[in-house]
């Protein structure tokens, strides 16, 4: 059997050409959740370590359709993200509005090692706020997308 995402959707109804999942959060589709990702510099990780899950905060910043992120060696980002799949999450909310909005991308986690690549991809500073050195560079793929916006005063979604 072949694991397919699509049947982990939820239940949705259409409202005024907005998808809205059965909990009245808009669902947004890939190319909003790209661009989201692209406005913030803020994220975290989901990675396995010893079998066990972790998350870390990261900077980083969306370059064509990958997350790229600065870290050191030997980090547990560095250690936990060679050719693994790996799931990257970034939301932004304002608490006096009561909305804001989620995406998760799933994807593989690389190690950029191409001269050329890493050259392209320093031309712009990769951001990163903790001390030390950052010596690698990681590129995260995102073949799922999704996200999810909330609206303050939406509609709540009727049954059908």
């Amino acid at each position: 059997m072949t694991f397919d995402p699509a049947r982990l959707a939820p239940v949705t109804a259409t409202m005024a050409q907005v998808e809205i999942d059965r909990n009245g959060l808009e669902i947004l589709d890939r190319d909003e959740c790209l661009r989201l990702l692209g406005q913030a510099t803020l994220g975290r990780v989901g990675v396995t370590i010893g079998a066990l899950p972790s998350v870390v905060p990261v900077n980083y910043r969306v370059v064509g359709d990958e997350v790229v992120i600065l870290t050191g060696a030997g980090t547990k980002l560095d250690a936990a993200t060679k050719n693994a799949v790996v799931a990257f999450e970034v939301d932004d909310m304002d608490p006096v509005e009561h909305t804001g909005w989620s995406v998760m991308v799933t994807g593989m986690a690389r190690e950029v090692v191409d001269e050329a690549e890493i050259a392209a991809l320093t031309r712009r500073p990769l951001p990163h706020w903790a001390p030390g050195g950052r010596e690698r560079i990681i590129a995260i793929s995102t073949e799922i997308a999704s996200g999810r916006r909330i609206v303050h005063g939406a509609p709540a979604p009727t049954a059908s």
